[in-house]
């Protein structure tokens, strides 16, 4: 018959008299330069009947795309995003008649390469019937900086475990638990940069200057929580 096994009391989280634990936590905040910038471009097209204001708008949508693809791998990702063709109604008269017929397509661009960001937003906005918006700065999700932040948040835990085990004059003995509380990179403001948004071209426009445009810095932060058990301080 074998002897009942004996179940081992629940580690108390505030530690023991032999084996004291230490709660840190560590924190790091990074200010790096964006590595996408992303611009969103709507295409507007007008007509009386419904067929004018599709082939306007197909017409001027394929411009607006040809004219992002010739800036080849500055280009990271061209999506194609909300459509519609929608009827005006006449104010007067009755009946439902139809005044106009208005077209819509949103283009989402996110490039790499800024310096050529400046001169593509520019002739964007130069198009007919055409609005850019933005553009907004992000980094990667799999970024360096990133991992660059979390790596500093821990070393900070351990430098704070460690300044406190020296106050009691004793030392750090062994990591108990290491929690990541998150890493995050808050989400750019839809408009940054110089450039907050450029309104509809007419083509009577003159070539525009291309715009300087300055990458708006972005803000990384990580947060850990760690316990760590400490030799027992002679107090």
């Amino acid at each position: 018959m074998t002897a009942p096994s004996q179940e081992q009391p629940p580690p108390t989280p505030y530690g023991t008299p032999d084996a004291p634990r230490i709660a840190v936590r560590g924190e790091a905040h990074l200010e790096v330069d964006p590595e996408i910038a992303r611009i969103g471009i709507t295409v507007t097209s007008r007509g009386k009947d419904r067929g004018t204001a599709l082939d306007d708008l197909t017409r001027r949508n394929a411009g607006v795309l040809d004219l992002i693809k010739t800036y080849g791998d500055a280009v990271e990702r061209l999506e194609t995003g909300a459509l519609s063709l929608s009827p005006e109604l006449k104010d007067k008269g009755r009946g439902e008649r139809v005044h106009a017929y208005h077209g819509h397509v949103h283009i989402t661009a996110a490039l790499t390469d800024f310096t050529a960001l400046g001169e593509l937003t520019t002739r964007l906005a130069d198009l007919e019937l055409t609005r850019v918006d933005g553009p907004s700065w992000a980094l990667r999700p799999d970024s360096p900086a990133h991992r660059e932040a979390r790596q500093q948040a821990v070393r900070e835990a351990v430098q704070r475990a460690r300044e406190y085990a020296e106050a009691l004059g004793t030392s750090l003995a062994a990591l108990v638990e290491l929690a990541d509380t998150g890493t995050e990179n808050p989400p750019p403001p839809p408009a940054g940069g110089r450039m907050r948004s450029m309104a509809y071209g007419t083509p009577e426009d003159t070539t525009a200057t291309p715009l300087d445009l300055e990458p708006q810095r972005q803000h990384v932060h990580a947060e850990v929580n760690a316990r760590f058990t400490m030799t027992p301080p002679q107090l």
